[in-house]
């Protein structure tokens, strides 16, 4: 049997997994072709006017800040727009929380 000390608490053994419900932000990047802009505008959407203005266009694809469980909510709304999503990765946590 483990010790206590080795397994974490809940709380911090689920920060940055699905089970993580929290306001903590994270740094993602989503991959995908937005040759319309229908991509921007339903990221744009989805953030809110403060928020929208830390989205960062690249090449292929986006940078925001997300809660974790967010990701799959922006993805089923690309999903509906067409938008084809060829990765997401999530980068590191990052200050702030969403409220």
């Amino acid at each position: 049997m483990k010790s206590d000390r080795t397994d974490p608490p809940f709380e911090t053994s689920a920060i940055g997994t699905p089970l993580g419900y929290t306001e903590h932000l994270y740094r993602i990047y989503l991959e995908t072709r937005d040759a319309d802009g229908a991509a921007e505008r339903a990221l744009k959407g989805f953030l809110g006017t403060e928020r929208a203005r830390r989205l960062v266009r690249l090449t292929h694809g986006f940078e925001l800040e997300l809660p974790i469980q967010c990701v799959p909510d922006v993805i089923r709304l690309l999903a509906r727009e067409n938008v084809a999503i060829y990765q997401v990765v999530r980068y590191a946590k990052i200050d702030g929380a969403r409220r």
